[in-house]
């Protein structure tokens, strides 16, 4: 029951935090591998970012991959701190009684772990509809498809979930390398059209747009950060309180 109540408080979250994903992946993906001022900047931060989706997309475009993001939250968040619950429980973070900070932290990260490998193949289509938009605002490769695809599983089963495993330890600059490796084209055979590989995308990034191109989405990335875990862990707390109360 911990993963449910755990899947349900992050899905919770996403349906308030979900724009600053969209504007998240939107600023990730401006003027990739361009040089900076060689490019069109339609987003210039976060709050210009939100009001030209808002005017272009409609309020609708600041929601989009909604579907995709409350079962991405549920799978990889349910799974993370319904395993984090799981270890506690079973009294393995406490030494003598007492919480071991180290033991804490590897609970956490393996956690962590296992939700982002649970969750890689749902940020892929996440990814995929959160950057589609107006072609008057359009970045990155507008991918047309909205389920699932073999080459998309592909992607998501190498490259893509590697650098979700990362993030989970370093958010940016390597969540920017993570969305980049979701949204690029691949042939028929899978392969990326762009980057071969998790290094390739970090080195080829940094050669062409700088260390800030790593940093790019930042603002939105922390933005969001803070109100997603704050209501994630709120709705569980209490999801978890009721669900004693009543079961």
């Amino acid at each position: 029951m911990d993963f449910v109540l755990s899947g349900i408080a992050a899905c919770s979250a996403c349906l308030f935090t979900n724009p600053l994903e969209v504007v998240k992946t939107r600023m990730q993906l401006q003027g990739e591998l361009k040089g900076r001022g060689t490019y069109q900047v339609y987003y210039r931060n976060v709050f210009h970012a939100f009001y030209t989706i808002g005017k272009v997309d409609g309020l609708a475009g600041l929601q989009k991959g909604l579907v995709p993001g409350l079962v991405y939250q549920f799978f990889m968040n349910g799974v993370r701190l319904g395993s984090y619950a799981v270890i506690e429980s079973s009294g393995y973070i406490h030494t003598d009684g007492r919480v071991s900070a180290v033991k804490t932290t590897a609970a956490g990260a393996a956690a962590g772990v296992v939700g982002a490998v649970m969750g890689s193949p749902i940020y892929l289509v996440k990814t995929h509809l959160q950057s589609q938009s107006t072609s008057s605002i359009a970045v990155g490769h507008q991918h047309k498809h909205q389920v699932f695809s073999r080459d998309s599983w592909l992607v998501a089963l190498s490259a893509g979930m590697i650098s979700s495993v990362v993030v989970v330890f370093a958010m940016t600059p390597f969540d920017v390398v993570s969305t980049r490796l979701y949204n690029q084209p691949v042939d028929h055979r899978g392969k990326g059209q762009l980057y071969q590989g998790f290094a390739d995308c970090f080195s080829k990034t940094l050669k062409k747009e700088g260390v800030t191109g790593l940093y790019k989405g930042l603002g939105a990335s922390y933005f969001r950060l803070g109100p997603h875990t704050i209501l994630s862990l709120l709705f569980w707390d209490r999801l978890r309180k009721l669900y004693q109360r009543y079961r």
